[in-house]
Parts: C-alpha cells; structure tokens; sequence
C-alpha cells in the first residue's frame, strides 16, 4: 500500500493505491474538506489505506509512504510531540491490530 497527502493554503487531497501481488492497482483519492496540516494529511491518507486494506480482508501487507515523521511515529521510534497528531497516531495503532502483520516502511521524496 502506498499512500500519500498534500495540504496547501486552498485545499487538502489524500490518495492511497493497493498493489497486488501480481501487480493489480486499486487506487482512491479524496478531498478533505477541512484545514489540517501536511502531517494531518498523510495520516488521513494512510488511515484510507488502513480502511481499504480492511474492507478487502487482506492481513499482511507493506504500508509505504514518504512522510518520515508518520513511518518512524507508527514504529514507534518517535515521540508525537503535536496534540493534533495523537489521534492519528492512536487511531492508527489500533487499525494495525486488526492485521496478522503489517510492516512500515519509508521512501524519501524523489
């Protein structure tokens, strides 16, 4: 699962794609329609994912995604300092254990 989310001074868009093992795409993107900072935005897109990867039944997967402070956070080898990003973060941990094993990488911007 990629995922990704931008937010700007005009709007805020997520978008997560599901990779097969053989190569199937499934992507979604949304709108959001309320403020929220970049950070806020990958959550929100890697939430989607999460929900997605749920609704399909799936229980491994890789979850990869350019946002080093969410990677790091969701391994746990961050803190989360931010108030707004807690949710997220929780919110996150207790999708994970709905899953046998997923695994958090990240890739640096290109």
């Amino acid at each position: 699962m990629f995922f990704d989310g931008e937010a700007n001074f005009k709007e805020v868009g997520i978008g997560t794609v599901l990779v097969s093992e053989i190569g199937q795409h499934y992507p979604i993107s949304a709108k959001l329609r309320f403020p929220c900072t970049n950070n806020m935005a990958d959550y929100e897109a890697c939430i989607l994912g999460l929900k997605m990867v749920i609704d399909l039944n799936i229980q491994e997967f890789l979850v990869i995604g350019d946002s080093d402070l969410l990677i790091h956070q969701v391994r746990e080898e961050w803190a989360t300092k931010k108030p707004k990003i807690l949710p997220y973060l929780h919110h996150v941990q207790e999708l994970r254990k709905r899953f046998t094993k997923t695994e958090f990488q990240h890739v640096p911007k290109v």
